[in-house]
Parts: C-alpha cells; sequence; structure tokens
C-alpha cells in the first residue's frame, strides 16, 4: 500500500496581549525554545521561532494531521503557561487572540528563515503592525480592520 508524503510549511505571527513590550531580552529566548519543544512535541516540526518584545514568528514544517489551529492555540496556551510559571513578570502574561498563518513553499524556505531570524534588525526600522499588514495584502488575505490585533501607534517598537 503507497504512503502519504507531504511537507506543509505554515509561519505563525501572534501578538502579546495588548501589543505590551513583555517579552524581555533576558528571557525571550527561553520562550522561544520552549515554543520549538511544543512543536516538536506535537510530532511537527521546529524550522524557527523568533521575534521581539511584543510578538512572536514561529516557522513550523506541518503534517496535515495537525490541524493549524490546534497547533496555534498549544503554543500559545502552554507558552503562557510556562512564562507565568517562571514568574517573569509580576502580572499573568497573555497572547492576544487570533493569529496569523501563512504558507510557503520548499524553495522559500531559507528567506523565510533569515526574515525570521533578523527580527530584531527588521523592526528598528518598521512596526509589527506595518509589517502583519503586508503579510496579509502579499498573500491577498481579506481582512477588516476591527478584527485585527489591538494596535497602540503611539507605543514605540522596542526589540
Amino acid at each position: 500500500m503507497a504512503g502519504t508524503y507531504t511537507q506543509i510549511y505554515i509561519q505563525y505571527v501572534f501578538a502579546v496581549k495588548g501589543r505590551e513590550n513583555l517579552l524581555k531580552p533576558e528571557w525571550r529566548q527561553n520562550v522561544f525554545k520552549y515554543m520549538s519543544g511544543i512543536i516538536r512535541e506535537k510530532n511537527q516540526k521546529a524550522i524557527i521561532v523568533n521575534g521581539v518584545s511584543n510578538h512572536v514568528h514561529a516557522f513550523v514544517g506541518l503534517k496535515p494531521s495537525m490541524r493549524i489551529s490546534d497547533l496555534a492555540r498549544d503554543i500559545k496556551n502552554n507558552s503562557s503557561n510556562f512564562i507565568n510559571s517562571k514568574r517573569w513578570l509580576p502580572w499573568h502574561f497573555q497572547w492576544q487572540e487570533g493569529y496569523g498563518a501563512f504558507s510557503y513553499g520548499h524553495s522559500q524556505l531559507d528567506d523565510v528563515y533569515r526574515y525570521i531570524q533578523n527580527q530584531e534588525q527588521h523592526h528598528k526600522k518598521r512596526s509589527f503592525r506595518e509589517e502583519y499588514l503586508e503579510l496579509l495584502k502579499r498573500f491577498e488575505i481579506e481582512f477588516q480592520e476591527p478584527y485585527l490585533f489591538e494596535w497602540y501607534d503611539d507605543e514605540p517598537e522596542m526589540v
């Protein structure tokens, strides 16, 4: 009997609740490593997880048996619990509701990896809002402004 072989590449993007700059540089990499572990624990391929103080990009090789929404839920829930268990913040940490999920072909793997790897340099030039809206437009995703992340235009972008 023939087997099924696939490789689906998904870039997840999600933000800290209130788009607050809470992912502190001194423990941010621990959170990203933990997220990679969640992805691997779900038998998916963690290609790269990186971000800045107010949002995260997770690039994943997804098997068709895993629903995109289930993995997003698991990454966000489990990483919130991890952050809260470490007591890095004096209040309860949460991710904003919702996320972006963008698919790529194998030939785009290196470019997406480098893009996610260079988030800190990237956000010295543009805001998360600009980045996210560009992704939605590039992928021709219809959206309604009231249902996007909470935006705080007067808030400085911090890496």
